[in-house]
C-alpha cells in the first residue's frame, strides 16, 4: 500500500474546512506561494538562531497569517463571480484587507517602546487600529475555520460590554469600547497573548516538521511497519489502521490530516476483508484521532499546556503516554473481537510487504523523528528541536534515493506547512479575545463558582438516597463536576478545533476542578482529553465524516460507531482524576498506585470492548453483555477493593464462554471429521 500524497491532499481539502482555499491563477499563485514559503522560512529561521522581541514576533507572525487567509480563503467556501475587478481571481478588497490586516499586527511592535507610557489610556489611532484588527481577526476566522468559534468570540465581546445587565453572579460593571481594545489589542491578555504566541513559538513549526517528515517516507514507512505487524491477523487491515495512524499521528497532530492519509489506504482494505464501510471509517477516524494525544506531537494544545502550567515539555509527553495506550488499546480490542464476531480473514502473504526490505529501505526517514524525541528530552526547546528535525528531514530527504526530495518538493512542502498553520494561526487569535474578556471580566472564577455550586446542590439531593452511606456530598460533587465539565467540552468542541476548545476550557472549566483539589495537570488533561474527543462525536464529528466520505458510508453512522469504539478515552479521564498516578508526574506517585490502576483500567478496557462488541470467547447473550459492562466499570475505577468486585461479578460470564467456546470447538472438529 502506497500513500498517494496527491490523493491525500485532495481528500484533505474536500474534508478539512480548513483547508477549503479558493482557486487562484497567476500572478496571485506566484505572490501567495511565496508569502507561504517566506512564513515558512522565517519560523524554520527563528526556530534555529533565535526568536525576536515577543511582540515584534508575535506581530510578524500574525500578519502573514492574518494577511494570507484573505488571499487564499474567498469570502464564501465556494466562491461565485461578484463583479468585482480582480487580480489572479482574487478580488481588489481582499488584496486591501489582507494589506490593512499586516500593518495592524505590525502596528504593534512599531510602537511597542512607547505602549507603557499610554497602555489604559489609548491614543485615538490605537482604538482605531485594535477596532480594525478585531474586525478582521473574527472574519478571519470565519473564512478559515467556519461561523461557531467567532460567534463565541463575539458573544464574549458583547458580555464585556454589557456584563451589567448579566444575571446573578455574572453581573460585572461593563467595560467601555476604548477600555476593551486596550487590554486585548494593547496588552498580551488578548490577541496577542499566550495562543498566539505559543503558535508562533511551538506550533508552526512542529505542524511544518510533519509535512517535511511525511513528504521523505515517515508516513509510508508507518503504515508498512504496521503492516507487517498486525496485517496477517483476523481483520488485519482494522488493526494496521489502528497501529499506523498512532505512529503517523505522532508526526501529524491533526486528526482530519491523519484520517485522511492513512485512511485513503486502510478504508478500502477494511471493506475488501468484509468490514461494514461505517465502520472501516470509524476505525480510521477513531485511531487518527489519537494522535492529538500520542506523544511526541499531540498537536498544538500540548504546547499550550506547558506554557499555561510551566512545566518542561518532556514532563506533558510523559504524562500523556499512558492514557493515550489505554486509547489505542481500546481500539484494538473492538477492532479484534468485531474481526472474530464476523469472521473477517487477515491480510495474505502477497498483500503485505517484507519487514526486512521495508527497514532495509526505510529507516532513513526514522532519523529526524528520533533526532526530534532525543532533543525533546534532553530539556532543549521544541522549538529547537523542531528545527534539527526540519532539518534532518531536508538531508535526508535529499540523501535518501527513496523518496528524494528536490528543491521543487522543499518549496512545496514549506507552501503546504504554512497552509496547515492559517487556520489554527486565526483561531489562535480569535481565542486570544475570549480569554481576554474572560481575564477583564474575572468570568472564569464566575462560571466555576456556578459550576461547583449547581453541583453540590444536586449532590445535596442525590447522597440521602444513596444507601448505607457508600458516598459523601463532596465524591458526589466532583463527580458531578466532572460530568458537566465533560459535556461542556464535548458540545463546545463541535466544530471548533481542539486548540481553541482547549484554551476556552481551561480559562472557563478548569478552575471549578481546582476548586474541589485536582491538581493543575490533572485537571489540564481532563479538558484536553474531552476536548478532543469532539472530533468524533455527532452531530459536528469532523474527524469520523471524512472517514465516512472515503468509505462511501453513512457520515452520522460513522461518527455514532466512532464514538462507541472511544468509550475507553472517554473513562480515562476518570481514572486521572481518581487516581493522578496513571500520568506518573503528579506529586505523590508511587509505583503501587500506577501498576494496580493501570491493571485494572486495561482490563476494565478490554471488557468494555467485549460488550460493546457483543463478543468475547464466542458470541454474548444480553445478559453477558450487561453484567460485562458493569464488571468493566468497576475495573477501570481505580481501586483494589472496586477491582476486585468487578473480577467477581464478571467470573460467571467468564466460566460460561469458556464453555460455550469449549463446546463450539468440539462441534467444529466433529464436523471437519
Amino acid at each position: 500500500m502506497e500513500i498517494d500524497q496527491d490523493l491525500s491532499q485532495k481528500l484533505e481539502e474536500e474534508y478539512d474546512p480548513e483547508m477549503q482555499m479558493r482557486p487562484m491563477a497567476p500572478p496571485a499563485t506566484w505572490v501567495v506561494g511565496a508569502l507561504l514559503a517566506a512564513l515558512s522560512c522565517f519560523h524554520y529561521y527563528t526556530a534555529g538562531f533565535g526568536l525576536l522581541r515577543e511582540s515584534t514576533h508575535r506581530g510578524i507572525h500574525l500578519a502573514f497569517v492574518l494577511g494570507l487567509i484573505f488571499l487564499v480563503f474567498g469570502f464564501r467556501k465556494k466562491s461565485k463571480k461578484n463583479g468585482f475587478p480582480a487580480i489572479g481571481r482574487i478580488p481588489i478588497y481582499d488584496w486591501l484587507l489582507a494589506i490593512i490586516a499586516a500593518v495592524t499586527c505590525l502596528y504593534i511592535p512599531y510602537v511597542f517602546d512607547d505602549l507603557a507610557f499610554r497602555v489604559g489610556d489609548p491614543l485615538p489611532v490605537d482604538v482605531i487600529f485594535g477596532s480594525i484588527m478585531i474586525i478582521l481577526t473574527l472574519e478571519a476566522t470565519r473564512r478559515s475555520m467556519g461561523i461557531a468559534l467567532p460567534v463565541i468570540a463575539l458573544c464574549f465581546i458583547l458580555y464585556a460590554l454589557f456584563g451589567r445587565y448579566a444575571p446573578g453572579v455574572l453581573v460585572h460593571p461593563g467595560a467601555s469600547w476604548k477600555g476593551l481594545v486596550n487590554h486585548l489589542y494593547l496588552t498580551s491578555q488578548g490577541i496577542y497573548g499566550i495562543a498566539v504566541g505559543v503558535v508562533a513559538t511551538y506550533v508552526f513549526h512542529f505542524v511544518l516538521f510533519g509535512v517535511l517528515a511525511n513528504r521523505v517516507g515517515a508516513g509510508q514507512l508507518f503504515i508498512d511497519l504496521a503492516s507487517c505487524v498486525a496485517g496477517r491477523y483476523a481483520g488485519g487491515p482494522a488493526k494496521v489502521s489502528v497501529f499506523s495512524s498512532a505512529l503517523f499521528g505522532m508526526i501529524s497532530g491533526s486528526s482530519i490530516a491523519n484520517t485522511v492519509t492513512t485512511g485513503a489506504l486502510t478504508i478500502p482494505a477494511m471493506k475488501r476483508v468484509g468490514y461494514e464501510p461505517h465502520f472501516a471509517a470509524a476505525v480510521e477516524a477513531t485511531s487518527s484521532t489519537g494522535g492529538q494525544i500520542t506523544p511526541p506531537i499531540m498537536g498544538a494544545a500540548a504546547f499550550i499546556m506547558i506554557e499555561f502550567l510551566e512545566v518542561p515539555y518532556q514532563t506533558i509527553l510523559l504524562a500523556a503516554t499512558v492514557p493515550a495506550l489505554m486509547h489505542y488499546l481500546g481500539i484494538f480490542t473492538m477492532v479484534h473481537l468485531e474481526a472474530k464476531r464476523l469472521g473477517l480473514r487477515g491480510l495474505r502473504p502477497d498483500e503485505m510487504p517484507r519487514f526486512t526490505k521495508v527497514l532495509r529501505e526505510g529507516w532513513p526517514t526514522l532519523i529526524p523523528l528520533v533526532l526530534l524525541v532525543a532533543i525533546i528530552t534532553s530539556g532543549r526547546t521544541p522549538y529547537n528541536a523542531a528545527f534539527w528535525g526540519i532539518t534532518a528531514c531536508i538531508v535526508v530527504g535529499f540523501l535518501n534515493p527513496k523518496n528524494r526530495l528536490t528543491f521543487s518538493d522543499l518549496y512545496d512542502c514549506f507552501r503546504l506547512g504554512a497552509k496547515y498553520a492559517l487556520a489554527v494561526g486565526a483561531s489562535a487569535a480569535a481565542v486570544g479575545i475570549i480569554v481576554g474578556v474572560v481575564s477583564l471580566t474575572g468570568m472564569g472564577f464566575k462560571v466555576s463558582f456556578m459550576v461547583t455550586s449547581a453541583a453540590q446542590q444536586l449532590a445535596e439531593m442525590i447522597v440521602p438516597l444513596v444507601p448505607f452511606g457508600l458516598t459523601d456530598l463532596s465524591a458526589v460533587t466532583l463527580f458531578l463536576t466532572l460530568i458537566f465539565t465533560a459535556i461542556a467540552c464535548i458540545l463546545l468542541g463541535a466544530g471548533i478545533p481542539t486548540t481553541a476548545t482547549y484554551i476556552v476550557l481551561v480559562s472557563i472549566a478548569a478552575p471549578a476542578l481546582g476548586l474541589l483539589g485536582v491538581a493543575p495537570i490533572v485537571a489540564h488533561f481532563f479538558v484536553f482529553y474531552y476536548g478532543v474527543l469532539a472530533d468524533i462525536t455527532p452531530p459536528v464529528a469532523l474527524a469520523a465524516y471524512a472517514g465516512a466520505g472515503i468509505a462511501g458510508a453513512n457520515p452520522f453512522k460513522a461518527g455514532n460507531t466512532a464514538f462507541r469504539l472511544a468509550a475507553a478515552k472517554a473513562l480515562v479521564p476518570f481514572v486521572f482524576i481518581y487516581s493522578p498516578a496513571m500520568l506518573i508526574v503528579t506529586d505523590g506517585f508511587t509505583w503501587q498506585a500506577f501498576v494496580s490502576t493501570v491493571t485494572g483500567c486495561a482490563i476494565g478496557i478490554i471488557f468494555i470492548g467485549a460488550a460493546l462488541t457483543g463478543y468475547f470467547l464466542t458470541h454474548m447473550l444480553m445478559v453477558e453483555r450487561l453484567v460485562t459492562f458493569a464488571a468493566s466499570l468497576l475495573l477501570v475505577a481505580p481501586g483494589i477493593r472496586s477491582g476486585l468486585v468487578g473480577l467477581v461479578l464478571m467470573s460467571p460470564v467468564l466460566v460460561s464462554q469458556f464453555v460455550r467456546w469449549k463446546t463450539k470447538k468440539k462441534q467444529q472438529g466433529i464436523e471437519s471429521k
